[in-house]
């Protein structure tokens, strides 16, 4: 067993994986390295940040003692390094505005954004899935374009306005649900709901085009000729190849979320780290800011490399044409 070629506990196997996982490793790292460089200078394009923290009514004077203050006033490669080395500790800094360690302020929003993005995505594969299942079964069917058109609007519908119309109806007309603020588990509904269906569509897509490519492959065929029961042949065989891109976009699609959540965060009133970043835009915090760029950023290039090695272990082949 261990010299059968391709098989899991092969050598070749092994060096393979191994290959893979630290090409696509030192590809993270690389990804991680220039973010934070983004996350950096970009925040400086808006315009000198001691002027932001003095106010455009500030002399001179002040603006240098707040360029003094902060360390403003050094070159910005040595910031970028005193910086970047701080938050690989997890030292941010301060807040500017509020005069607490940005730290801390992250602890304390990012469990509302991981609540709201874990449940959306949760949301979204719930119905992706099956919905696209139902579609490639029945393909070409009106149970298809239904769905396809289920999809369609996801997309084609503002997120905010969604979310304002459930607000009207479920919180407002009918009362069922709070419109704001996050003290319970009611508070999630809605905004799962507009965050999660606005994944969906690219999910269930996708799910569809794998099961039909799988549906019509040969071993779907032979395994039909054995007279093995549908069930099986639709869920063991054709789904459990047809989910394997779907694991990889699904946990993009969470990393997504933990940044695209500002406008849901925002109308929900929602604490997260969404609206915080928000706030501290609009307030020139930039500690919050670079902070909360790097953050979710950082969430976003572990889980893709995470993704990808789920898949390459599922399925070996994707080492190959994706290192060789």
């Amino acid at each position: 067993m261990a010299g059968t070629p391709g098989h899991p506990f092969n050598g070749t196997s092994h060096s393979e994986m191994l290959r893979f996982t630290v090409i696509r490793l030192g590809l993270a790292l690389l990804t991680l390295v220039t973010v934070s460089l983004v996350a950096f200078f970009m925040t400086w394009v808006a315009g000198d940040p001691a002027i932001a923290i003095a106010g455009d009514t500030a002399s001179a004077e002040d603006i240098a003692a707040v360029r003094d203050h902060y360390g403003l006033d050094r070159p910005l490669g040595v910031q970028y390094v005193d910086w970047a080395s701080r938050a690989l500790r997890g030292d941010f800094g301060m807040s500017f505005h509020f005069d607490r360690p940005v730290a801390d302020m992250l602890a304390d929003r990012l469990p509302v954004t991981l609540r709201l993005a874990l449940s959306s995505i949760l949301f979204a594969i719930c119905i992706a899935i099956p919905l696209g299942v139902l579609a490639a079964v029945y393909n070409n069917t009106i149970i298809d374009r239904a769905a396809l058109t289920f999809a369609i609007l996801g997309q084609a519908i503002p997120t905010f306005w969604f979310a304002l119309m459930m607000m009207i109806f479920f919180g407002i007309t009918l009362r069922w649900l709070p419109i704001s603020g996050g003290g319970s588990w009611k508070h999630y509904v809605m905004p799962t709901i507009a965050l999660g269906y606005f994944a969906m569509p690219v999910l269930m897509r996708l799910t569809r085009a794998g099961m039909l490519e799988a549906l019509d492959s040969d071993y779907i065929r032979t395994a039909r000729a054995y007279g093995l029961p549908a069930r099986s042949v639709l869920f063991r065989h054709a789904l459990r190849n047809a989910i394997l891109p779907v694991v990889a976009l699904a946990a993009v699609q969470f990393g997504f979320m933990l940044g695209g959540s500002i406008v849901i965060e925002t109308v929900f009133s929602l604490p997260g780290i969404g609206w915080l970043g928000y706030d501290a835009i609009l307030r020139g915090d930039l500690p919050v800011v670079q902070a909360i760029l790097l953050l979710v950023a950082s969430f976003y290039v572990v889980l893709t490399f995470l993704s990808d090695l789920l898949n390459a272990a599922i399925d070996p082949r994707l080492r190959r044409v994706r290192v060789g």
